[in-house]
């Protein structure tokens, strides 16, 4: 019995060390491939993005990312840009009817939004000043001081206290031309809408949220084409659930929100440790102040090395002076020189390419064919190719002897060098979901 037993361990074990064996040879057995997490392998991913579009955003930050070759995106406010059809206005009523309104009905739930957008656009004097006021009241649910700095402002009006402005408040050009941009967008720069003027839209009666949303769309459509309409941030981070409908209806990525099911998102003001949660990738928003220490904003980038999984995107607005919470140059100057000593594990991405690099990632599959000749790869997404079009890094297994490979997919190739690590002999390579079947055969 003693001599069966000890028969059957030797076999058992003799079986588990097989088994081990062909786990490891398989696990890079030619033809497996894998799509990388971020592209090259690399560790985390980093958007640069700017709010507001002030003049030292293209002055001063715009030279410094050129400096370090990083790309960035700009978003917006389309009716302050020189050359633009959609022009800041109200949609409604006219005002002078709503005034009189205003003398025997209190503003309440029922006709707040429609004042409120009409105030903002009647062209007296310190309307911008109070839409914030209004707004930032408004979403901190205090409803009845809301409605009353509404009644107030309209007393005002009617009593003759307040002035016309000697010049509009909303659409005034800014520093910036479409040709401009055209040009922005020629070097891989990505322009995106943040409206046509700057609203807190969960302020607005559908109407005048819908003309915010769409006419700045349709001017960027317009004017550099389809590319840049992707992706929209509504300002003051707003989360408000009507808007955000609204939008996601009009863009496919928004800044305020990513609700995709895989994707954990983190806004600004969230204090969640990035690394904490499960889900296959972070969206972790940091929005850098005047005050900002700059030990904290490289502590953002370790962090984020930290894990495998976080998405980085930085949201700036004013430079050296200009603009919400202004940074000095000096600070911008040494957070890129910080990022990009750290280029090897970092991929800095536009604000779009990081989100369709997600969304084709986790929706991707991939499968392989493999013969005397060649490798054909196979990478498919649901997705549409119209919209997500943007490479995915694959990484296939090769056979040993192959030192050097060509990858061919639809009318392009690249010759590549093979690596190596504890799975065999492998390949990396960036292929486009949908665009047919990716080629791999070995050159002398």
């Amino acid at each position: 019995m003693k001599f069966k037993f000890r028969w059957w361990v030797g076999c058992l074990m003799v079986l588990c060390c097989f088994r081990q064996v062909v786990a490891k040879e398989s696990a890079g057995e030619a033809g497996q491939t894998e799509i990388l997490k971020w592209p090259d392998g690399k560790k985390a991913a980093i958007s640069l993005t700017y709010d507001d579009g002030t003049v030292n955003q293209f002055k001063v930050a715009l030279p410094l990312m050129e400096k370090y070759k990083f790309p960035a995106t700009f978003f917006i406010i389309t009716g302050e840009v020189k050359g633009s059809k959609y022009k800041p206005k109200f949609i409604g009523r006219p005002f002078a009817t709503i005034l009189a309104e205003t003398a025997k009905t209190p503003t309440g739930n029922a006709n707040f939004m429609e004042r409120t957008c009409a105030l903002r656009f009647s062209g007296y004097e310190g309307m911008g000043d109070l839409h914030e006021k209004i707004g930032g009241t408004f979403e901190e649910g205090k409803k009845d001081e809301t409605y009353r700095l509404v009644d107030e402002a309209y007393a005002k009006i009617r009593k003759g206290e307040l002035k016309k402005a000697a010049e509009p408040e909303f659409g005034t050009p800014g520093p910036m031309s479409w040709d401009d941009f055209r040009d922005m967008a020629s070097k891989g720069y990505e322009l995106a809408s943040h409206t046509v003027s700057h609203p807190y839209l969960s302020t607005f009666d559908d109407a005048n949220m819908f003309y915010e949303l769409e006419k700045s769309r349709d001017e960027i459509k317009e004017q550099l084409g389809p590319k840049y309409i992707f992706s929209v941030e509504y300002p003051y981070g707003t989360e408000d659930k009507r808007v955000l409908q609204k939008a996601m209806n009009l863009y496919p990525l928004t800044r305020n929100l990513m609700a995709d099911k895989e994707v954990q998102d983190l806004d600004r003001w969230d204090d969640t440790d990035p690394g904490t949660p499960k889900k296959d990738y972070v969206r972790w928003q940091r929005g850098p102040l005047t005050k900002t220490p700059l030990d904290l904003m490289k502590k953002w980038v370790d962090t984020s090395l930290k894990s495998d999984h976080v998405w980085l995107t930085l949201v700036f607005h004013g430079v050296d002076g200009i603009g919400w919470e202004p940074e000095p140059h000096q600070k911008f100057e040494t957070y890129f020189k910080y990022i990009k000593a750290r280029e090897k594990n970092i991929w800095v991405g536009t604000f779009q390419d990081v989100g369709k690099y997600i969304r084709e990632k986790v929706s991707a599959k991939v499968s392989a064919k493999i013969s005397d000749k060649d490798i054909q790869v196979m990478l498919t997404s649901p997705l549409s190719h119209l919209l997500y079009d943007y490479p995915l890094s694959l990484k296939t297994y090769v056979p040993a002897g192959w030192k050097k490979v060509e990858v061919e997919q639809g009318n392009g190739s690249k010759m590549l060098e093979t690596g190596s690590d504890a799975g065999g002999t492998y390949v990396t390579y960036p292929a486009v979901p949908n665009e047919g079947t990716v080629t791999l055969k070995p050159q002398p």
